[in-house]
């Protein structure tokens, strides 16, 4: 029997995954939104638009969720009309949420005695990935699970790989965002103290680019401070200091001392609080130079006069 499946969250991730889903041939019920362009979209190639969750999983097997981290997925999952009290035994919850491990845990054994899975399947790179089918997923779940849902994750992503039971796939992508958004951070600060020394961000690139400190996530990084590009790489950094706040509570779980998580974490930190939540994670150096008396805007971002 095909899987029937509910969809919750359809962002500039979310979209692209349940299109892909949807036009691959599986049933797709999505829970409605006030932006109405991904709705229409998707209800246009053959998904069914619901309001309510109870409504949702009355028409799902596996669910899938994308949506900003665990307080969104606690709410969806937890209490009256969640997704724990509406789903039939058997039924699975995919969250693809960067979200906190520990939470993740406890959200898989409140619903196990339900006879409900919890699954993490956290992605890897941008929405234009999303749209195409070709995202990367890094998977919590048991041996059986993982095998009952492949075929569905493959319809959004080229690259699917098991990490471990649930929980290990949000710790492995806390693990990569640790590592991406601390390069952020080390870009930002060093285009900032380039900058303070007279060396232009257009320098600095000469050098890198084409070097051994160069690679894919630093050149989309450097699309904003060089051209403008605003859509380079649409992550926040609002988003950013979430997820760094995860890995620190990650950290704290393990008993580990974390001193180069907290920097980064820090850098978001500052970056929030200076009023740059809804700026995505390549305008991060703009923020940094600003704090010491430095311009980083792009030129071509700049108002005319």
């Amino acid at each position: 029997m095909k899987e029937k499946i509910g969809f919750i969250g359809l962002g500039y991730m979310g979209h692209g995954m349940a299109r892909n889903i949807v036009d691959k041939g599986y049933p797709l019920t999505i829970l409605g939104r006030n932006k109405r362009t991904p709705i229409d979209d998707l209800v246009g190639r053959g998904a069914v638009e619901v309001r309510t969750v109870p409504e949702l999983a009355a028409r799902s097997t596996v669910v899938f969720l994308c949506v900003t981290g665990s307080t969104e997925v606690e709410a969806l999952v937890r209490g009256p009309g969640g997704l724990g009290d509406s789903l039939g035994r058997g039924a699975v919850v995919v969250d693809c949420s960067t979200s906190d491990p520990n939470s993740t845990l406890a959200l898989a054994a409140a619903l196990a005695p339900r006879g409900i899975d919890f699954v993490d399947a956290p992605l890897g790179r941008t929405p234009k990935e999303a749209w195409e089918g070709k995202l990367d997923t890094m998977v919590g779940a048991s041996d059986a699970a993982f095998a009952r849902l492949k075929p569905i994750l493959d319809t959004w992503a080229g690259k699917v790989v098991h990490i471990g039971a649930t929980g290990d796939g949000h710790r492995m992508k806390l693990l990569n965002n640790f590592l991406s958004l601390g390069y952020a951070a080390l870009y930002a600060e060093a285009l900032t103290l380039a900058a303070k020394v007279g060396i232009s961000p257009q320098r600095f690139d000469s050098v890198i680019r084409g070097g051994r400190m160069d690679c894919g996530f630093y050149q989309t990084f450097m699309r904003w401070t060089l051209d403008g590009d605003r859509d380079a790489h649409r992550f926040s950094i609002a988003n950013g200091y979430k997820d760094m706040r995860y890995l620190e509570a990650m950290a704290d779980a393990g008993g580990l001392c974390n001193p180069l998580g907290n920097a980064v974490k820090n850098s978001f930190a500052a970056a929030v609080a200076a009023g740059g939540a809804g700026d995505y994670v390549p305008m991060l150096p703009q923020h940094v130079a600003r704090l010491n008396g430095v311009d980083l805007q792009p030129a071509a971002a700049r108002s005319p006069g």
